[in-house]
């Protein structure tokens, strides 16, 4: 979990970003790519080694297999990196929240952000004024602080 924190005295915020998490998150997914490819090739060497001699597998079979391999590895790396970017994006517009007003759909939870906190799932979290928290999603209206919501 992300948690971002309003500006201090001398104007900088403090952020405890999640790039490293992500980083770490593109890094496994992407070894966990590479392993499984390696895992294909292992598989399609183990093919070729124990085929009939006298009905030799095609070898454009083995290309077509290659590169529907390589296709789906780089699915997955693009799906990780769009993850990672979402994160930051959600992380951005958490940060943007902090010293403004927010109440939430019914009513009922009504405060100025003195701080946010950016779950794994994505979901962003403010906590208020006086301790209360309140889930930001497309329900919440946020104004300015000092401003009606």
């Amino acid at each position: 979990m992300t948690t971002v924190s309003p500006p201090s005295a001398t104007g900088t915020g403090t952020t405890t970003s999640s790039s490293s998490t992500a980083a770490t998150t593109t890094a496994s997914t992407a070894a966990a790519a590479q392993l499984n490819f390696n895992s294909f090739l292992t598989l399609m060497i183990a093919q070729m080694k124990n085929q009939d001699p006298t009905s030799p597998t095609d070898p454009s079979q083995y290309l077509t297999q290659i590169s529907q391999m390589s296709a789906v590895q780089q699915g997955v790396l693009t799906n990780t990196k769009l993850d990672s970017m979402l994160t930051q994006s959600s992380l951005t517009q958490a940060e943007g929240a902090i010293g403004k007003s927010v109440t939430s759909a019914d009513g009922s939870t009504t405060g100025t952000v003195t701080s946010v906190k950016l779950a794994s799932d994505g979901s962003v979290t403010a906590t208020l004024v006086g301790g209360k928290t309140l889930t930001l999603d497309n329900t919440v209206t946020v104004a300015a602080a000092g401003t009606s919501a």
